[in-house]
């Protein structure tokens, strides 16, 4: 297993878009991890800690290491912002955060 195998640059001809040597080691300075390289669909992704443990795992370290835990970051704050994209407003709950901001903004 190579650090190619988890980049964004590897193409299915095993080849590097950039044109880069594909190195011996898990280490490139291009590296620029995905996450459909770690999970095989969307719906596989559980959280940050479960793509770190996995680049763990598979020898990263360091700089690449790095790259993998924000792109792990990225994506979860991504599947949050769908979730709560799909969360309907009602007036109740509008009300409730209306209230909240309110308060928060009220000065005595």
């Amino acid at each position: 297993m190579t650090v190619c195998e988890f980049c964004s640059h590897f193409t299915k001809e095993r080849t590097c878009r950039l044109g880069l040597n594909l190195p011996k080691a898990m280490s490139c300075r291009e590296f620029r991890p995905g996450i459909e390289k770690f999970c095989a669909e969307r719906k596989d992704f559980v959280n940050q800690n479960q793509i770190v443990q996995m680049a763990t795992f598979f020898g990263f370290q360091r700089v690449e290491l790095k790259k993998i835990k924000v792109m792990a970051a990225l994506e979860e704050k991504r599947e949050l912002a769908t979730i709560n994209a799909m969360v309907p407003i009602t007036s109740d709950s509008l009300k409730a955060e209306m209230t909240a901001e309110s308060i928060r903004t009220e000065k005595y």
